[in-house]
């Protein structure tokens, strides 16, 4: 019993595996999170200008044309908030 303890104690902490268990999951954690830091930074997407399906964008509508997405905005407005308007 003796000699088994003094073989565990000579045994340095960076020979043991569960070390290295320990300390390589939060490694990982730190390598994927600059990595994802990296992807987000570089790959951004382009703005790009709000079209409704019939091409033309928002800015080149008439009045009546505004006018006629009233409701859908007053809806929108109340589903998202929950007050109404009026």
């Amino acid at each position: 019993m003796a000699q088994h303890n003094s073989t565990l104690q000579k045994t340095k902490w960076w020979q043991s595996g569960y070390a290295w268990l320990v300390f390589a999951g939060p490694a990982i954690v730190v390598m994927a999170s600059l990595t994802t830091v990296y992807i987000a930074v570089n790959g951004q997407d382009p703005v790009l200008a709000h079209e409704d399906s019939a091409g033309t964008s928002a800015k080149a509508l008439s009045v009546e044309q505004k006018n006629a997405l009233e409701p859908a905005i007053r809806a929108r407005n109340h589903a998202a908030t929950g007050v109404s308007q009026e």
